[in-house]
């Protein structure tokens, strides 16, 4: 597995865990950590990236998620679905590390491998839209 997918996916798992143990992401962060033992500082740095950008700018983020979610209310999306739409959003609005196609298609990757059947559909269509929104134009991308 490439580094960044790896850091992606560590990346989730944390948010995710963050989200159901509500002890922050920080404890989450930790404990990632010290149960897996990682030792690629490169995939430790850019997951700690994503996951302290996401955590930053959560409240941004899951505004923009949320009016290109059309039918979808946040709260009633599925945790995995809606942490993927944070981590690519913030890519996509806040990050200059990769081109916007990459990180639509590495979401779209993790929400068919940690999603339900339509989880990848339904990410795309709302990546899809944010990376063409008047956002992602205004953004502070690439200033982080």
């Amino acid at each position: 597995m490439r580094k960044r997918t790896l850091s992606r996916e560590i990346a989730l798992k944390v948010l995710y865990a963050d989200e159901i143990t509500k002890e922050g992401f920080e404890e989450a962060l930790r404990k990632y950590w010290q149960n897996t033992g990682e030792k690629e500082e490169s995939v430790r740095d850019f997951a700690e990236f994503l996951v302290l950008g996401v955590a930053s700018k959560k409240d941004e983020l899951d505004s923009v998620i949320s009016k290109y979610a059309d039918n979808w209310e946040l709260d009633r999306m599925a945790t995995i679905d809606r942490n993927i739409l944070r981590i690519a959003s913030f890519e996509l609005l806040h990050s200059n590390q990769v081109p916007p196609k990459v990180a639509i298609n590495e979401a779209i990757e993790m929400a068919k491998k940690f999603g339900d059947k339509d989880s990848g559909k339904f990410v795309n269509g709302i990546l899809d839209k944010i990376s063409k929104s008047d956002e992602r134009e205004s953004s502070s991308r690439g200033k982080e």
